[in-house]
């Protein structure tokens, strides 16, 4: 059996549960507290942990695998293997200082104090960037810091920027990009990889489904030719006669961006009655 670490509450933890429902891994409901939970259709158990210890946790083989955060990964410094990147929960990590505050250049950052809960992140940022400022590590509110007069400027997770605006301060300096990960103690056997690799095959079928659509359309015969182009399918589009002479319905999966892209090209093309609908899994 694998053993997966999650945040035990909050969006990561809701996204988390919602992929592996779709993955179809039914998992019991954590109640009370309950920090470990089984699947009852997957060899897998899961522990629902705080983000923070979910590297460690991997790191010390209590948990074969995680879902985290990739700023948490980063702030920690575990010998741990990025597996997959996961595309949701994404945020930035930012330097941000008082709105009427005058900044220029992230050499204006010289000298200052920045309250962060990131320090080796943030350090790390500063030394390539060969700035010197004082870090004050902090845990929590990172935000009044400066209002305090505990700090100059801040470096805290940013999501919409709302929180900055409300405690008056600007973003002025991307640190890092964030998403969700998914991370694997390198010393994993040779079954639990396998049990791994099914796992990623679910969770890889789903993420590239969400990114396509299934297109189904009717367009005049004559046009078949010319719509092929525009809406091209994986391999090639199905194409199905119609009740009505000289017409036709065409099936045909394509990316969502390049389906938007080309509905005028469709439209003008001879495209009618276009329907659109989205793909639950896509399996190569």
């Amino acid at each position: 059996m694998l053993t997966l670490a999650i945040q035990k509450s909050g969006r990561l933890n809701e996204k988390t549960i919602n992929l592996l429902k779709e993955c179809g891994i039914l998992i019991e409901s954590s109640k009370n507290g309950q920090l470990k939970t089984v699947s009852e259709n997957f060899p897998i158990q899961i522990l629902h942990l705080r983000d923070d210890d979910i590297p460690e946790c991997v790191t010390d083989s209590i948990a074969d695998i995680g879902i985290v955060g990739e700023n948490v990964y980063l702030e920690k410094q575990k010998s741990l293997d990025i597996i997959e990147y996961l595309g949701f929960s994404k945020c930035r990590l930012s330097i941000a200082v008082g709105k009427n505050q005058k900044y220029k250049s992230i050499k204006d950052l010289a000298g200052m104090r920045i309250a962060t809960s990131y320090p080796n992140i943030l350090q790390n940022f500063l030394d390539v960037k060969k700035v010197k400022a004082t870090i004050h590590q902090i845990s929590g509110s990172v935000e009044i810091a400066p209002s305090i007069d505990l700090a100059d400027a801040i470096c805290d997770i940013v999501s919409t920027g709302s929180t900055l605006i409300s405690n008056g301060l600007k973003e002025v300096e991307t640190v890092i990009k964030s998403q969700a990960i998914l991370v694997a103690n390198p010393s994993l056997s040779e079954k639990k990889r396998e049990i791994l690799e099914r796992l990623l095959f679910r969770i890889r079928a789903v993420r590239k489904a969400k990114s396509f659509k299934y297109v189904v359309l009717n367009t005049p015969d004559k046009s078949i030719e010319k719509i092929k182009t525009i809406l091209p399918g994986m391999k090639s589009p199905t194409i199905m006669p119609l009740a009505q002479k000289g017409w036709s319905s065409l099936h045909s999966v394509i990316e969502e961006d390049k389906f938007w892209e080309n509905i005028a090209n469709l439209k003008e093309a001879g495209a009618q009655g276009i329907l659109v609908v989205p793909i639950e899994k896509m399996i190569n």
